[in-house]
């Protein structure tokens, strides 16, 4: 089904994306040749940086995303429609309605309402927010624009959904730097067995300060008493599809993606538990062409179907950026400031 899927929206874009259809044609694609998610020809995802990439008419666009960047970096330009968006964040509610089930919770946002600022171009860190907003009864923002911790906004909150389950969602530095350091600082200590914090980017600036992925979770434990995490995976070229950590610390594709790891020397698909080259495809967009995309990120696939939580499918390790490869995670070029 994924397959016949990703074959359809690749002759999409080929019909309504000149750009694409020029790369296809130079690789000599077959579609009779398609046999498998892999088989679809990867996009190398810099390419959104150089051109405006678009399978509508520019009449049609609802809203633009771009990319994290450090300055003077070019930023990706992804181009949604109305009916694209809304598909994307129907598949953001599945995905993580698995995870925290399928009521609407309260989000508790570490980052200030400013960066929603400008609502038609949306930077990847409001992409993020915005996406989550149909999974969230309620948003409430709890840093000041000068990014320091609004604590009445913070007790208020807590005190409004004391005893319920929440959502606590922040790039991973942002928690680290203006949540967890500034209650540090403070001595103040919290009791969140309920909350989620769902996390994602921003592992480059804390591993370069020696705080590892348990050292981060054992931390947010003994200060907040966090009893849930779930960091993700994703990008601004694939809004709604991410890769959420299960309780096992495994990120999982969904059903509406897939993973391919490839060797830097040929492409070739490497083998479970053999690093390379992430590739990521989804079902979702259908406004450009990002349904088939070599990252510039280096993971492995861990195993498929046999995961301990229980979830079927591929679940993969992503060990971050490739050495020659641009700094571009939301947090991470957050991070570069401090």
């Amino acid at each position: 089904m994924l397959t016949r899927e990703l074959l359809s929206l690749t002759e999409h874009h080929i019909e309504n994306c000149a750009q694409y259809a020029n790369l296809l044609e130079c690789l000599g694609f077959d579609p009779q040749k398609v046999s498998s998610p892999a088989d679809i020809p990867f996009f190398p995802v810099r390419l959104f940086k150089e051109y405006d990439l678009m399978s509508i008419d520019r009449k049609q666009v609802f809203k633009t995303m771009t990319s994290s960047g450090t300055t003077g970096q070019a930023v990706s330009k992804i181009f949604v429609d109305r009916d694209t968006a809304l598909i994307q964040q129907k598949v953001m509610v599945r995905i993580l309605s698995d995870y925290w089930g399928k009521q609407r919770l309260p989000m508790l946002i570490i980052d200030t309402p400013a960066v929603l600022k400008d609502r038609k171009t949306f930077t990847a860190r409001g992409a993020a927010i915005i996406g989550l907003q149909v999974c969230a009864r309620e948003m409430c923002y709890v840093l000041n624009d000068d990014m320091s911790l609004n604590r009445e906004v913070l007790n208020v909150f807590l005190e409004k959904y004391k005893g319920q389950r929440f959502v606590i969602f922040g790039f991973t530095f942002m928690v680290w730097q203006h949540f967890y350091r500034a209650l540090l600082e403070a001595g103040e200590k919290l009791d969140l067995p309920e909350a989620f914090l769902m996390t994602g980017g921003g592992w480059k600036k804390l591993e370069s300060e020696s705080v590892s992925r348990d050292d981060f979770k054992k931390a947010l434990r003994e200060v907040c008493g966090i009893g849930h995490f779930i960091d993700h995976y994703g990008m601004v070229e694939q809004t709604g599809c991410i890769y959420a950590e299960c309780e096992c610390g495994h990120l999982h594709a969904s059903n509406y993606s897939d993973v391919i790891i490839r060797r830097p020397s040929d492409f070739s698909e490497c083998g479970i538990g053999e690093k390379g080259i992430v590739q990521v495809v989804s079902v979702l967009p259908h406004s450009y062409p990002g349904h088939s995309l070599l990252t510039e990120d280096e993971g492995m696939i861990l195993g498929e179907d046999d995961c301990p939580c229980g979830r079927k499918g591929k679940y993969i390790r992503i060990y971050g950026r490739l050495k020659t490869a641009e700094l571009r995670g939301c947090s991470d070029t957050y991070a570069e400031s401090f």
